[in-house]
């Protein structure tokens, strides 16, 4: 924006294009006000990966959270700044965060009628090697006047009332659904605010590439081995798949929503739910996906479906444009009927 001629005046960033969805649906703002907290903590959290090395923000904390993981220090600083962000927006009463084992109550005199779900810094495995890292967010509304409780947050993703995630990559991204499509929204530096450079994002009908970690493949159900010799040795003179995988679910997601084709965690031998987590995981990314004219499965059921009995519950995954989605499911179903 250092040019002056190019300078747009009339700007569209996250807040006012969230204050204009609002006030279609007529809303309270509370909404509005909840994704400008969490939009404070993402620019917050930027700039602390950016300055991560100069900060002496690398490295193991000491620890691991309730999900196995060893805590990096950029998670621990990413966990705090969301919950106080949250917590100071007067928006929330119920917070779920993959660090914390158990949830969050927000105190009586700063509570809203929110649950937010997330994961603070996902892919931290890859901080220290630079690669893509993210923060996932999933938005419910509490459903009763009882006080507030884990019960709350156990909510199919077909509850959900917005959904996003952060991307910090080679630029800062936020891609949010209010449940009225897809827009994306690249942090512009200059003037600390997130502009929309992506309207009513839409996936491919078919993509061109698969995205899995295949170093689980001695341990893969057999639906899963013969769906991707199907994209490797295609048997109809199609061209075979381009295979991608990054490690770090925001990016491979992301990169699957802009380009198309499919992301799949699928279960296993050794981990029959697959390894990402329902309500900060799969039901944003979901959510996402279905927003934007996609699929999301777990080969069996829809993600959106799921009715979560824990709050770190994990479930298979596979995600991306319909037609790829569509013909994993298939193989599954023939699959589950032997």
């Amino acid at each position: 924006m250092s040019d002056q001629g190019a300078f747009d005046t009339n700007v569209v960033t996250m807040t006012r294009f969230v204050m204009e969805e609002g006030k279609k649906a007529k809303g309270t703002g509370e909404l509005t006000t909840l994704l400008n907290s969490l939009c404070t903590a993402v620019k917050a959290i930027s700039s602390a990966v950016r300055k991560a090395g100069i900060a002496h923000l690398y490295g193991i904390a000491g620890s691991t959270n309730v999900t196995g993981d060893q805590v990096k220090k950029l998670d621990i600083l990413s966990n705090d700044l969301i919950i106080n962000m949250l917590k100071s927006s007067f928006t929330s009463c119920v917070l779920v965060s993959e660090e914390n084992d158990k949830i969050i109550i927000v105190e009586p005199e700063t509570r809203g009628k929110y649950i937010v779900c997330f994961d603070p810094l996902d892919g931290s495995s890859n901080i220290d090697c630079l690669v893509s890292i993210g923060t996932i967010f999933a938005i419910y509304k509490k459903t009763t006047d009882d006080e507030p409780c884990e019960r709350d947050a156990l909510q199919s993703g077909r509850n959900l009332v917005a959904a996003g995630y952060a991307l910090y990559g080679s630029a800062t991204m936020m891609v949010i659904s209010t449940g009225q499509g897809v827009n994306g929204f690249m942090l512009d530096p200059a003037i600390g605010e997130f502009i929309l450079v992506d309207r009513d994002v839409k996936i491919k009908k078919r993509g061109k590439i698969y995205s899995l970690n295949e170093g689980y493949a001695k341990y893969f159900d057999p639906a899963v081995t013969e769906y991707l010799q199907k994209k490797k040795f295609p048997q109809d003179g199609s061209e075979p798949y381009n295979a991608r995988y990054i490690g770090s679910m925001v990016a491979d997601v992301h990169r699957t929503l802009m380009y198309g084709g499919i992301f799949l965690y699928p279960g296993n031998v050794k981990s029959p739910e697959g390894k990402l987590r329902l309500l900060y995981e799969g039901n944003p990314m979901a959510f996402i996906m279905e927003q934007a004219g996609g699929m999301a499965s777990t080969g069996s059921e829809n993600i959106l479906d799921i009715q979560p009995e824990s709050i770190h519950q994990r479930a298979p995954v596979a995600m991306g444009s319909p037609d790829d989605v569509l013909e994993y499911i298939a193989i599954c179903k023939k699959h589950a009927r032997k």
